[in-house]
């Protein structure tokens, strides 16, 4: 009997397992961003609940912008460690913006300005609904300019609008 596929906002729902501390090493998928970040190798970093991402999604007000990057900062200060793993952060940033998107449809609204976050360095993220292009077009209504480089979009000027504090 085939199981029934999960949908994005059973997705988003907390785990049991979460959060989880580690010792930062060279082998995680996310090392090079974490460190990046600060963290070093042996640091205590953390792997957190949906929830707490989309708390932080959930504060960017119209006009302000956030990237992964100080959603993970903000997230390894309140838990007290050297980092966050961007990896799984970056993976409930998409899934959150999909559980809007679902839930649009079923006529509820989850509240989350998905669009407002971006990848690093004021990257569009291609995984959004409506890829780039679609995050571009929800940026723009929000008064956001969106330049390409190649074949990526960023905020122009993304720095100036970043949210200051969580």
């Amino acid at each position: 009997m085939a199981s029934k596929k999960k949908t994005w906002q059973e997705k988003l729902a907390d785990k049991k397992n979460l959060p989880k501390f580690l010792t930062l090493e060279q082998r995680f998928p996310c090392y090079n961003a974490v460190h990046k970040m600060g963290a070093q190798i042996g640091d205590t970093i953390v792997l957190v609940n949906p929830g707490e991402v989309v708390e932080h999604m959930k504060k960017v007000p119209h006009g302000k912008l956030v990237t992964i990057v100080e959603i993970c900062k903000s997230i390894a200060q309140r838990h007290n460690v050297k980092g966050c793993c961007s990896l799984t952060t970056g993976i409930f940033i998409m899934t959150a913006a999909n559980a809007v998107e679902e839930a649009k449809q079923e006529g509820k609204d989850l509240a989350i300005p998905y669009w407002r976050t971006l990848k690093a360095d004021g990257l569009l993220n291609e995984k959004f609904p409506g890829g780039a292009q679609g995050h571009k077009e929800l940026l723009e209504k929000d008064g956001f300019t969106v330049v390409q480089k190649g074949k990526r979009f960023f905020v122009q000027d993304y720095h100036n609008y970043l949210l200051e504090d969580f």
